[in-house]
C-alpha cells in the first residue's frame, strides 16, 4: 500500500502567464475545498505510515498554519517523514513560516523562477527578487534547513548569461536543493494566446541546461535527476518515490495517484470535486508491458539510471536481450553509457531523451 502522499492545493491569487496547471482564483471556496479534501482522505487513506507528504499547487502557502495542521493530523507520520510545502515568496512573513513549522512541515520549495525582476513581471509572477531573499532568510531564522528553489529557463528575454547569474546567486544562498524546468508553452496558458517576443529557442534552452549542470556541480550540488540538484543527503524523497516507480496517494482536485498497478486521477472541475470528492474521475489498471515501460521511462530520469537486474526480477525478462539494439545504438551515439548496475543517459542524451525513451515503448 502507498506510503507517500501528494495533496493538491489549487488556489492562486492570480495566474502566472506560463502556467497551464490546474489552479483557480476562487479563493472564497477554500474552506469548502478543505472540507472535501478531508472527506476524500478519510475515505481512501488506510492509516499506512507515511514516508513523504507533499503539498503542491496552485499555491499551498495560501493555507494557514491551522489548515496545514488540520490536514497533516489526518496521517500517520513519524519524525523522519518528509513533509514538503510549495511556497510562493510574495507576502511571506517570519511569523507565517514559524507557524507552519509547528505543524510538521520540514521542507520548503520556493517558486523563484528567476532573480531578474523585469522578467518576473513579464511572466506574471507576484513576487520580486527581494521577496525571495527575505523568504529564505525568514525560513532559516525559523529553523528550516531543507530548502529548495525552483527556476525556469528559456523565459522571454532571458539570455544564457541571465540564467547563469541566477544559478550562481542561488548556489551562494546556503540552500539544499535546486529544481530547473525548461519553459514549455502549454495549451490553456496566457502565453499560448499572447505569445511573447524574444523567446530563447530550443538550442539556447539546451545551452542553458548544460551550463546549469556545469555550474551547479562545480558549486557542490549533486545532479541526481534530470531536473534536480541537491546537496548531499537533501534529495527530494517524495519525487524519488515517483522516479522509483513506487505507489502513492493523490488527494485533491486534479490529483493523480498510483496504487496496485492502477493509475487514477480526480476531476479537474473544482465544484465537481467539492460536491463529490470520493470518486476518481479516471482509473486504469496498467498491463505488465505498460508497467515495464514506466519503470524504464522513470528510471532513466535518475542520473544513476536504470538497474537491469531489478527490472529483470520485477518483470521476469532479459532486459539486454529485449532491448540490446536500442542500447547499442544510443551508446554508439554517446547518448547512453553503461554503469555498474545498468545504463544511464549522458548529458547530451538528456537533451534528446524523449526520442530515446520513445523507442522503449511498444
Amino acid at each position: 500500500m502507498p506510503n507517500n502522499v501528494y495533496i493538491h492545493i489549487p488556489f492562486c491569487k492570480s495566474k502566472c502567464r506560463y502556467c497551464s496547471f490546474i489552479s483557480y482564483t476562487d479563493i472564497d471556496l477554500k474552506e469548502k475545498y478543505i472540507e472535501a479534501l478531508i472527506k476524500e482522505i478519510k475515505y481512501f487513506y488506510n492509516n499506512e505510515h507515511i514516508k513523504t507528504l507533499y503539498f503542491g499547487g496552485g499555491t499551498p502557502s495560501i493555507l494557514t498554519s491551522r489548515e496545514f495542521k488540520q490536514i497533516i493530523e489526518l496521517f500517520n507520520i513519524g519524525k523522519n517523514t518528509e513533509i514538503t510545502a510549495e511556497i510562493n515568496p510574495d507576502g511571506i512573513t517570519e511569523a507565517y513560516l514559524a507557524g507552519i513549522k509547528t505543524t510538521g512541515v520540514n521542507r520548503l520549495s520556493f517558486g523563484c523562477q528567476t532573480f531578474n525582476d523585469k522578467i518576473l513581471k513579464l511572466i506574471g509572477r507576484r513576487h520580486n527578487s527581494t521577496d525571495v531573499i527575505n523568504a529564505l532568510n525568514y525560513s532559516k531564522e525559523t529553523g528550516f534547513n531543507n530548502i529548495s528553489l525552483d527556476f525556469i529557463y528559456g523565459l522571454p528575454e532571458q539570455t544564457t548569461d541571465d540564467f547563469k547569474d541566477d544559478l550562481i546567486k542561488a548556489a551562494g544562498l546556503n540552500i539544499q536543493h535546486i529544481s530547473l524546468y525548461g519553459l514549455k508553452i502549454e495549451k490553456g496558458c496566457y502565453f499560448e494566446r499572447h505569445l511573447p517576443g524574444n523567446l530563447p529557442d530550443e538550442d539556447i534552452q539546451a545551452e542553458m541546461y548544460l551550463k546549469a549542470v556545469e555550474i551547479l556541480t562545480q558549486k557542490g550540488f549533486k545532479h541526481y535527476e534530470i531536473s534536480n540538484f541537491c546537496k548531499d543527503g537533501f534529495s527530494s524523497k517524495h519525487n524519488l518515490n515517483y522516479w522509483d516507480n513506487n505507489t502513492y496517494y493523490g488527494f485533491g482536485v486534479a490529483a493523480h495517484g498510483y496504487e496496485v498497478c492502477t493509475r487514477y486521477s480526480n476531476t479537474s472541475n473544482l465544484k465537481e470535486y467539492i460536491n463529490n470528492p470520493t470518486i476518481h474521475k479516471n482509473s486504469r489498471k496498467l498491463t505488465s508491458q505498460e508497467q515495464l515501460e514506466e519503470e524504464i521511462f522513470l528510471g532513466f530520469r535518475k542520473m544513476e539510471g536504470i538497474n537491469i537486474e531489478t527490472i529483470n526480477q520485477k518483470f521476469n525478462i532479459n532486459f539486454l536481450k529485449k532491448y540490446r539494439n536500442i542500447i547499442d545504438k544510443y551508446i554508439s551515439y554517446k547518448f547512453l553509457e553503461e554503469t555498474n548496475t545498468g545504463f544511464r543517459l549522458t548529458n547530451d542524451g538528456i537533451l534528446v531523451s524523449n526520442t530515446i525513451l520513445a523507442e522503449f515503448l511498444e
